[in-house]
């Protein structure tokens, strides 16, 4: 982040900032603001959980919210890093017009361990990744977004994510396969079989989603402006979406053609 930062050297204004616990202070890099500390953990929330104290994403971005007048924000995963032109490429998209982004990352060898990997890191394509991790956003949208209890660190951070952006977003822009993020460790499915992930997957299902529903719009989400059967390709395949959604969605529209189509005939009768 530092590097990118340093990259486009104040032609654009990028602040590094940092919610955190009181114990984590000690660690936090000098070039990071420090903002307040976090009052609530997913260990708060839920007292079946236990050992991992890990935030609620809704709490890091209301502090970034509260604290900053930035006109746009940008998330993403702690261990996601960035090329030195991460930030010139996100502001040149946001010119163009886009209000949010999300941008799948690049997975690397686990080889890579150092800072001194970076030259190699930077220069390796890595292999692409179905799951959503770096998000950007107006500002605008934080309030909007509807995120419940969701912790971070666990699955469905990233659906959660997602799904907001792009049912609020009015231009989102989706960057599947972009060399501008990457992460090491080539996994693409992380273990599931743990209370947190259990949590993260209850919150969503029963308090994020079933309030998004009526705001997807499938040709704003990932795969919208291809043709059918590779949207229905990506949607399938993708195990942050829901093929479900998709074919009920999808549904809908087509019968929404049909009666539209019908009714033109039936108004062209009418007038002869």
């Amino acid at each position: 982040m530092l590097n990118a930062k340093k990259h486009i050297d104040g032609t654009v204004k990028v602040d590094l900032l940092t919610t955190q616990y009181e114990e984590d202070i000690e660690i936090i890099p000098q070039y990071f603001t420090v903002l307040s500390n976090l009052e609530q953990s997913v260990l708060t929330i839920n007292p079946k959980l236990s050992n991992r104290k890990l935030p609620l994403i809704k709490d890091i971005l209301l502090k970034a919210y509260e604290n900053s007048d930035a006109e746009y924000f940008i998330y993403t995963n702690v261990d996601i890093g960035l090329m030195p032109f991460f930030y010139e490429f996100v502001d040149k998209k946001i010119k163009e017009g886009y209000d949010a982004l999300v941008i799948n990352r690049r997975r690397l060898s686990k080889k890579y361990s150092k800072v001194d990997d970076l030259t190699e890191i930077y220069a390796d394509l890595g292999a692409s990744h179905p799951g959503f991790d770096c998000f950007v956003f107006k500002r605008e949208l934080i309030p909007q977004l509807i995120l419940a209890d969701i912790c971070v660190g666990i699955s469905f951070i990233g659906v959660a994510l997602m799904h907001n952006v792009f049912c609020f977003a009015q231009n989102p822009l989706f960057l599947p396969d972009k060399h501008l993020t990457f992460h090491i460790g080539t996994d693409v499915l992380v273990p599931r079989n743990n209370a947190f992930y259990k949590h993260n997957k209850t919150e969503f299902f029963e308090k994020v989603y079933p309030q998004l529903k009526p705001h997807i719009n499938l040709e704003k989400f990932p795969y919208g402006n291809q043709k059918l059967h590779k949207r229905l390709l990506g949607w399938g395949l993708n195990p942050s979406l829901f093929t479900t959604t998709f074919l009920e969605l999808e549904g809908k529209s087509f019968l929404q053609k049909i009666k539209v189509y019908l009714d033109e005939i039936r108004w062209r009768i009418l007038q002869k």
